[in-house]
């Protein structure tokens, strides 16, 4: 295959490995990520039926205006986690698989994922 063109090619490459790996169920259904230079989204998947069960972001209004200006940053990222983690213990869900989507574990990812733990949402 040769080396990735650019950085969003080389991220596809390690998303892909990762999906390889990562599949969500009924009983562990994965929290997927995605971050944009404005705003951060996360959804809890269910791969086997092909469903999102609970979804957050920071183009939310209710999240928009806690947030104020900064809905890319750290803090919304945060702020998305720690919804995510309670929209998913609503729909009863405790365990899920942690879905990275080729992005470094640094910055926004890890803040969402820390938030998103400290709610009490286990992976």
């Amino acid at each position: 295959m040769g080396q990735a063109k650019s950085r969003g090619s080389a991220r596809d490459k390690v998303r892909r490995r990762i999906r390889s790996r990562v599949q969500g169920t009924a009983e562990r259904p994965r929290l997927s990520i995605f971050k944009s230079l404005n705003h951060v989204y996360a959804q809890v998947i269910d791969d086997r039926k092909g469903v999102t069960l609970v979804a957050a972001s920071s183009l939310e209004p209710a999240l928009k205006s806690q947030l104020g200006k900064g809905t890319g940053n750290a803090e919304a990222a945060k702020l998305v986690g720690a919804t995510i983690a309670e929209r998913a213990k609503q729909a009863g869900i405790e365990k899920v698989v942690f879905d990275r989507s080729g992005y470094v574990y640094h910055g926004k990812v890890k803040a969402l994922a820390e938030s998103a733990r400290e709610k009490g949402l286990d992976f």
